[in-house]
């Protein structure tokens, strides 16, 4: 199998901003190929030859570069556009010439044209026998040969062997160093009737190719998938295909999503599965397939592909846990598996380290583990995931208060929209399935009407018969977009118990920590404290440090939903608190000093301004889920501190070895 790889991305005249952030997040993957164009009619405009100039050397800097000649300049084209062939064929030549004089230094191969049987690439109307393009290529790919380089002819999309064959009949092939094919299973309806599959369509290449070239290589120079669905795992194993295929190199296409103001051939927005072919998002943000290759290269992705291969017997009704490969998700996942029982575990995978967590459930669990790689906003994927389900724990959502300001309509739709989606999929099945919900304590607003007082280390209320916490009677406040997509699924929920009798109940969870928790600066702060401290990193502080949260160990939230669970029939339509309460409420800055307790010495710390929808004090009353079930907090925040720092120097810290003050 081959783990050599390459994608292709155009650059338009003037994109210096975009080419420099692309590049190192690229080089990233471990990728060694790069295709981008060279356009002739862009080359021609002012300030073309410029851009070139500044381009080409920044890209093979440290990728091998395959640039890709093509678009005739319109004022030199026989149909007055840059599809056309140019009114003298031998220009073509002469501008490759030219490519090879100025820049050759900084390739080894020249692509000749892109897309030939293409009309929005090659206009073949106007030469329908394809006399005037081998003519053209056949110039520029002899001259090629004669000065040193190496030509490689343009693979056409969709596929077609008969015009292969003709170009080899013309001669044509002989010239190439390697042919190219094209090829976008599962993306365009244009090669729905007509893919047969890598090997077969590579198979009559490469016969056409020993007829005509047997010395030539076969280059996938184009394939991709779009994630217009949101199916980021079909576009990772889209990409393993490709590249296993019997070809000499694969080039992806692409690396970024297309920007929405950005006007396709087509049209804008003709058809938005344009929009997504890249391994990130407009932003930059990784989609699966380039975070996975910038963790741990083609065979962590190789790793993760095969976690997610789930295999579920006909008739079994699986618990599914949405989220079930983050931090809660995992925890809760791992009790019922405990038990013997099938889970489902649906994860988009999309959180950096969380595959850790589906294959320690993997290897641990065996058969019992059913992943299911898809997002919430995949309506049809929620819907294959929820068919059998005997229960669901909907847990998956977008967690960072700073990442729904930054994206809030993102937000939106995988917090509101996707938990639509699930209660549908639900719905659907005509089955009274249980759905628990994982709410947040943020549907409560910033709770500006307490009046706090600052006393030592920490926040007090300045009313201490409100000290008791903020039970369910608190009328909602939702603030922040987080705040604002996780009540509106809050709210959903409780209606579904309602409207359609669906056995349904909501939990409002405080500030959840434990073993398995990916911590951050923007979500799970316990964990990202003690991650930060035990590598020597410094920790920022967002206001003073004495907010006051209280801390609930994930054993004791496992123990909630599991309770609820079991009284689902009766408490079907409530709305629970979750969290430490007041036996377990302490500040940021007790925290820190815990900390140093354990691991002797005090983290470094920075401050800064407040964030926009923090909560100077938050205390969770939960004495409606211990009347309801009879739950409580049984970790103390000194005990489950510590037992979460043991853990992560365990299993997360590498750069030191620690020996905890017990």
């Amino acid at each position: 199998m081959m783990n050599d790889f390459g994608f292709v991305e155009w650059f338009r005249p003037g994109d210096r901003a975009r080419v420099e952030a692309v590049l190192p997040a690229l080089e990233r993957t471990g990728a060694s190929w790069l295709r981008t164009h060279i356009s002739w009619a862009d080359y021609h405009a002012p300030g073309g030859a410029q851009w070139y100039d500044w381009l080409l050397p920044r890209l093979a800097r440290n990728l091998e570069l395959l640039p890709c000649i093509h678009y005739t300049p319109p004022s030199l084209s026989r149909t007055g556009r840059s599809s056309g062939a140019p009114r003298v064929l031998k220009d073509f030549a002469d501008f490759t010439d030219l490519i090879m004089t100025r820049h050759g230094a900084h390739f080894e191969h020249i692509e000749l044209w892109n897309e030939p049987n293409n009309l929005l690439d090659y206009d073949w109307r106007a030469d329908p026998g394809y006399e005037a393009f081998c003519e053209m290529i056949g110039m520029a790919a002899h001259w090629i040969r004669h000065r040193g380089w190496k030509p490689v002819l343009g693979g056409p999309a969709p596929f077609d062997p008969s015009w292969v064959e003709l170009m080899g009949e013309r001669g044509l092939l002989s010239y190439m160093e390697a042919v190219g094919i094209h090829g976008f299973p599962g993306t365009w309806d244009s090669e729905e009737g007509s893919w047969a599959g890598w090997e077969s369509h590579l198979g009559e290449l490469q016969a056409i190719l020993e007829r005509h070239a047997p010395e030539a290589q076969i280059w996938i120079t184009e394939t991709g998938y779009s994630t217009w669905r949101r199916d980021d795992m079909a576009q990772v194993q889209r990409f393993l295909r490709a590249l296993d295929a019997p070809a000499a190199r694969m080039y992806w296409y692409a690396w970024q999503d297309l920007q929405p103001e950005t006007v396709i051939q087509e049209g804008h927005w003709f058809d938005p599965r344009h929009y997504h072919l890249g391994a990130v998002d407009t932003k930059g943000q990784p989609k699966l397939l380039a975070r996975v290759l910038s963790d741990g290269g083609i065979e962590r992705l190789r790793e993760v592909t095969r976690l997610c291969a789930p295999a579920l017997a006909s008739g079994a009704r699986p618990v599914v846990v949405t989220g079930g490969a983050g931090f809660v998700g995992s925890n809760l996942a791992e009790s019922f598996l405990a038990d013997g029982r099938d889970v489902v575990i649906l994860d988009n995978l999309s959180r950096q380290g969380v595959e850790d967590n589906l294959g320690w459930l993997s290897a641990r669990y065996g058969d019992l583990v059913h992943p299911v790689p898809a997002d919430l906003r995949d309506a049809h994927g929620v819907a294959d995931a929820m068919r059998d389900a005997q229960a669901v724990f909907h847990l998956a959502a977008q967690t960072a208060v700073t990442t729904s300001l930054d994206a809030p309509v993102d937000d939106f739709e995988v917090n509101a929209r996707g938990t639509l989606n699930v209660l549908e999929a639900v719905r659907a099945t005509g089955r009274r399935i249980p759905v628990l919900f994982a709410s947040t304590n943020k549907v409560y607003g910033a709770l500006a009407d307490l009046e706090v007082r600052e006393q030592g280390d920490r926040v007090e209320l300045a009313d201490p018969d409100r000290a008791g916490g903020i039970d369910e009677g608190r009328a909602l406040d939702f603030c922040t977009p987080y705040g604002c997509s996780k009540g509106v699924a809050d709210q959903y929920v409780l209606d579904y118990a309602k409207s359609y009798g669906l056995p349904a109940a909501v939990l409002r969870m405080s500030c959840i920590y434990g073993p398995r928790q990916f911590g951050t600066e923007d979500q799970g702060w316990v964990a990202h404290f003690l991650i930060s401290a035990l590598r020597g990193r410094p920790i920022t502080i967002f206001g003073s440090g004495r907010q006051v949260r209280d801390l609930c160990e994930v054993s004791d939230a496992v123990a909630a939903y599991r309770l609820v669970h079991e009284r689902i029939e009766t408490l079907s339509g409530r709305a629970f608190n979750l969290g430490g309460g007041p036996a377990n409420a302490v500040s940021l800055r007790q925290v820190l000093a815990e900390i140093a307790r354990l691991t002797g010495k005090p983290p470094q710390v920075e401050y800064e301004d407040w964030r926009q929808g923090d909560q100077p004090w938050f205390v969770a009353d939960t004495a409606a889920l211990t009347h309801a079930t009879g739950w409580r907090a049984a970790t103390g925040w000194r005990d489950g501190i510590g037992r979460l720092a043991d853990w992560l120097v365990r299993h997360r810290v590498e750069a030191e070895q620690w020996r905890l003050t017990a």
